[in-house]
């Protein structure tokens, strides 16, 4: 191999570090800096909540009324379709957060406000829909009557996962036995 071959690959792998690297960088500075929020969830399919290695996770907050559509005034499909930024204005109510309003700027969207994006569905998706958990790990999560996440939310409006919470304990992955199953 020549000389120029592996400068140009370490030079290649080099920048591929750097930029997973700074990825990483930037969603610790989030779990540091932002607002920590606890979201209740919705179930998307009782009967498959858990599918495969991960649990898909919508927000009360995205979601309203059975057929999961955003409130009044944010339905219309024409004014608000799929991919339109919505902001999430949340205020504390009790152990959980809710939606206080929905803007489609920052600016007008109060101290803490979460960013979604509108979803083919009418729904919101916020990037953190989907909770990965290791194989064969996720019966107490599928069967738990109330599940909430702690969500940290940058300034910016984006949100990390930092916590699932089932049944009001924090969510500790244990393989199912045919004794965990039971229960």
């Amino acid at each position: 191999m020549s000389l120029r071959f592996n400068v140009s690959f370490w030079c290649i792998v080099g920048v591929q570090m750097a930029v997973l690297l700074a990825m990483i960088g930037a969603k610790e500075v989030d779990l540091r800096t932002g607002t920590e929020v606890v979201l209740e969830t919705v179930p998307v399919d009782p009967r498959s909540l858990f599918q495969g290695d991960y649990v898909i996770l919508r927000y009360e907050i995205g979601v309203s009324g059975r057929n999961g559509s955003l409130p009044e005034g944010w339905q219309d499909p024409i004014r608000h379709g799929q991919g339109t930024v919505v902001y999430v204005q949340l205020r504390e109510a009790g152990d959980h957060w809710v939606a206080e309003g929905y803007n489609s700027t920052r600016e007008g969207a109060g101290p803490v406000a979460i960013r979604g994006e509108m979803t083919h569905g009418g729904w919101l998706d916020f990037g953190i829909g989907t909770y990965f958990v290791p194989e064969g790990t996720g019966r107490p999560i599928e069967r738990a009557q109330d599940v909430k996440v702690k969500v940290v939310v940058a300034q910016d409006g984006s949100a990390v996962i930092k916590e699932v919470l089932v049944d009001g304990q924090p969510f500790e992955p244990m393989r199912d036995t045919p004794e965990t199953q039971q229960r």
